[in-house]
Order: C-alpha cells, then structure tokens, then sequence
C-alpha cells in the first residue's frame, strides 16, 4: 500500500505543477520573452509601470490680495475715559479702611481663661446644701460674692407666696450634677468652713448663681452687672411664681398619715357565720 500512496502523491504534485505554469501564461501571455527564475516565477523590472513617479507641484504660493488702507491717519477716542491720565507719586495719598458694613464681621473676642490664682483644691462629688453653699469631703463652702438664697426663703408675685429658697437650691444641684468643683481654698485643710470664689469647668459659680437669679450679688462683689441682667429678665427669685395649676393639692400641715385597718376585709360577722358564695359566673362544684 505504500508505494500505491506515494505514487498517488507524486501524480497531484506533477497536476498542480501544470495548472501554476498554465495559469501563469494565461494571465501574462509575454511571459515567453521575460526572464523566468528556476521555479517558473515572473519577475517583472518595470516598477515605474506600478509606482508611477508623482508629478511635481507648484509649491510657490499663491499672491494674496492686497488689502487697501485707509488714507486717513488714526487717532485716539476718548483718551480720558480709556486711559487713566497721568499721576505724579507725590499726589497720591493713603486713606485709613473704611468701617466695616456690619458687627457680624468682626471676629468673636476670645472667652476668658480662668484666672491662674483659681488653683485651689479639687472637691468631688459636692452636695448642695443651698443655693451656693457646697459640701464635699468635711469642708462646707460658701461662694464669695454672692448673698445665697436661703432654702426656707419665700418669694412673693402679686400677692402670691412661693417657695423661692427651694428652687433655687434644686436648680443649683442640676447645675453641679455631683462634678468636681475647683475652690480657691487651701489644700491641705481638711475639713472646716470656707467662704471663696469656686468654678466648674470654666464656668465661675457665682456669676451662674447671680445671672440666672439664684443669687443675690454683694455690692462690693463683682456681680452687679450680672444682678442687673437677672432683675431686667425676671429671673429665678425676680420671676413670677409658677403655675402649680396642674398638679395635685399638697397635704396639708400636722395631718397624720391615715390609720390603716386591722384588716383589709371588712367582714358584716363572725366568720363561721357568713355562707361561702362562689363569684359569679363560675361552674357548681361537681360532687
């Protein structure tokens, strides 16, 4: 079988070779006169006959048209308005800003700082025992500057009478809320009463007492401004009395608490003589 198969090969190689060649004739039939290769390929010297040589051009511009002007000489419009005219430096003179147009653009002053002589001694968890009186850790302080509000103290709005003192020791507690407080007193006494300026955070205790009306200010202290606004705003002890309308009426004073009975079932007789009734809507017993 294999020489079948090669002489099978040897015969489609000898057909393609005669089909190339009589192809090849057949497009170029000058193809006898030209130069052939060893392969029977046509190599054609002509190139110009492909590539034709490109035509020169003319690359001299072309002459544009001459633009006509204007006989007329030129001259300046309005040099005054577009032109500023000339100044000599020794004319010109500086002027000071203008105001500003409103307050809202100048800058906040800085909050003050505390004062550096407020290092005192730290007291945690201070009670209120009045409105600017503090206790903490054996020692009772009073704040300087103020005349506190004593807890028993009535006010009066139009003729009504209401506890002042109260409120304003229970606003002062929510005011302190059992954090520490700095007071300029002296470390290292333990315990014994003090009268001296207290802050918390930054925040002068006494100003807060007088400003919202909690405090009276002394006139040599230094919350008279601070008084002024209080009684001008009608707050804490200058405001009105509070309109208790709402809620219930409070007992009133020297009575006792109600005596409570032997029993909280209140029997019409003797136990053994009052029948056993089941409630209502319950099922007989069964027997």
């Amino acid at each position: 079988m294999k020489p079948l198969h090669a002489g099978f090969a040897a015969l489609c190689l000898l057909i393609m070779t005669v089909l190339v060649v009589a192809g090849g004739r057949a497009l170029n039939p000058g193809a006898d006169a030209e130069p052939q290769s060893e392969s029977g390929i046509v190599f054609d010297t002509e190139i110009n006959d492909v590539f034709p040589e490109a035509e020169p051009e003319d690359t001299a511009p072309e002459p544009s048209e001459a633009v006509p002007q204007s006989s007329l000489p030129s001259r300046p419009i309005e040099p005054d308005v577009i032109a500023p005219p000339p100044l000599e430096p020794s004319e010109l003179e500086r002027l000071p800003p203008r105001e500003p147009l409103s307050e809202l653009s100048l800058a906040v002053p800085p909050k003050p700082k505390p004062d550096a002589e407020w290092k005192g001694a730290t007291l945690f968890r201070p009670l209120a025992t009045g409105a600017g009186r503090i206790k903490a850790q054996g020692r009772t302080v009073t704040v300087a500057g103020i005349d506190p509000v004593a807890p028993d103290e009535t006010c009066t709005d139009s003729g009504r009478q209401w506890p002042c003192g109260t409120r304003a020791t229970t606003a002062f507690r929510t005011f302190l809320r059992g954090r520490a407080v700095v007071c300029d007193i002296p470390e290292n006494d333990s315990e014994g009463d003090f009268t001296a300026r207290c802050r918390l955070a930054r925040q002068d205790i006494g100003e807060w007492l007088v400003e919202n009306g909690w405090a009276r200010a002394r006139q040599d202290g230094p919350y008279a401004q601070a008084a002024e606004k209080a009684r001008k705003g009608r707050k804490g002890i200058y405001g009105h009395a509070p309109d208790l309308s709402g809620l219930p009426p409070a007992p009133a004073q020297g009575s006792g608490a109600p005596a409570a009975p032997d029993s909280i079932i209140e029997l019409p007789g003797p136990p053994e003589l009052v029948p056993a009734t089941p409630p209502d809507g319950l099922p007989a017993p069964s027997r």
